[in-house]
């Protein structure tokens, strides 16, 4: 991060900040972007800027990402952003996007091309199988799954013409683990890039650059922004992925408007103790469900039961504010539980300070056929609950009126 001062006069040493905790650097990282004497950093509510003369914009259209020249381009206020997130994730460059799902289609068609292979973990978010599926082949190349949590069988499963290894961990929504140095040194031994939804687990509670993987994506639109009103993803890597990835994000267009960039400003300042309190609450929330006679098994790294407690425990510092769990009588039950439910909410999305859950077969994952579901470990019963912010004694009455009909 470039040393730079704005009118008050507040300088920003780069190595000072590299020293500064997780928490300071989520509230100051990128305040070098803002170069007003505003302490909440404005809204660059602009499509385009003036240029100082002719040579100024022919320098612009050969440049990478400049934050003043079209906000398809850049913009500061996302500049702000990306700088924060660079700093959260220890890496070269960041690079948001208008979604999630933007930021790992320019993730993939920077890293793939026809003729080329991408290996990805078999537990995966649905658009991402859909990508796989039914996207990719149309462009001549070829996707295959394999157990990320078994790195004997990702060994097995990449081939020569493999670039790009694309993994979740904890995944959606089952919560498996892979163990993030093995997978980073299989693709470092194979060259080929290593890239890891780690959206679940947030830059609190584990950083896989540091791991040794090269790039990391986050739908931004979760535990970044916090609060359910932006949709936003991002990808933190070195500089030259990101660059290839704003090539992409400047023809196709998923840029990342000022205002929401904003938004994720103001959601970065309360991160970490966002996260720490939903850590909190859902390790306590899982051994209450754990403990239920009417559940019959519970997701989630926290717990000893957990087949990947201890690898959680080697490279997480939190276990995160996801709980999945089955009801005993499958698909009914969980519909009665649900639907009787008050302070929890039946909604898509997570990690925001409400508590949501949903049935990812019919809802998040349901554009699946029914095999791929059962591969990926997912049962008709099976319920992903986001935990929030409200009282961990509300949450835990709220669950018992919920069963009580069942």
């Amino acid at each position: 991060m470039k040393s730079s001062k704005n009118e008050a006069g507040h300088r920003f040493d780069p190595e000072e900040m590299d020293r500064l905790a997780f928490e300071t650097r989520a509230i100051h990282a990128g305040a070098e972007h803002n170069t007003t004497s505003a302490l909440t950093p404005p809204i660059f509510q602009t499509s385009t800027f003036r240029l100082a003369n002719a040579a100024a914009g022919a320098a612009f259209v050969k440049s990478t990402a400049p934050a003043e020249f079209y906000t398809r381009w850049g913009n500061p206020t996302t500049k702000q952003f990306e700088t924060a997130m660079m700093s959260l994730e220890g890496s070269e460059a960041a690079l948001a996007f208008s979604s999630g799902m933007g930021a790992i289609s320019a993730l993939f068609f920077s890293c793939l091309s026809a003729g080329e292979h991408v290996l990805i973990g078999r537990s995966i978010y649905s658009a991402v199988s859909e990508i796989a599926n039914n996207f990719l082949p149309r462009y001549g190349i070829k996707a295959s799954f394999a157990n990320a949590s078994r790195i004997e069988e990702m060994e097995k499963a990449v081939r020569k013409n493999t670039r790009l290894i694309y993994v979740e961990s904890p995944t959606n929504p089952t919560l498996e683990l892979c163990d993030l140095r093995a997978i980073a040194a299989l693709g470092k031994s194979k060259g080929v890039v290593t890239a890891i939804d780690s959206t679940f687990a947030t830059p609190v509670n584990q950083n896989p650059i540091a791991m040794g993987f090269d790039v990391v994506v986050h739908a931004a639109t979760k535990s970044i922004g916090g609060h359910s009103d932006v949709t936003a993803g991002v990808i933190c890597g070195t500089a030259d992925l990101v660059g290839r990835a704003w090539y992409h994000l400047k023809l196709l267009g998923a840029s990342l408007s000022p205002f929401e960039s904003w938004l994720l400003i103001r959601g970065l300042k309360t991160l970490a103790v966002r996260v720490r309190e939903q850590n909190q609450n859902a390790l306590a929330l899982a051994r209450f469900l754990e403990a239920r006679p009417e559940i019959d098994r519970v997701f989630y790294p926290g717990l000893e039961s957990h087949p990947h407690h201890a690898l959680a425990k080697r490279q997480m510092r939190g276990f995160g504010g996801m709980v999945s769990f089955e009801l005993k009588g499958g698909l009914k039950a969980g519909v009665r539980f649900v639907e009787s439910l008050k302070i929890i909410q039946l909604a898509v999305s997570l990690g925001g300070v409400e508590s949501i859950i949903q049935h990812p077969a019919s809802m998040t994952h349901g554009t699946l056929g029914k095999e791929e579901i059962q591969k990926a470990g997912i049962s008709p019963g099976l319920l992903r609950f986001s935990v929030g912010l409200e009282n961990v004694e509300d949450l835990k009455h709220d669950i018992e009126q919920g069963l009580a009909p069942i």
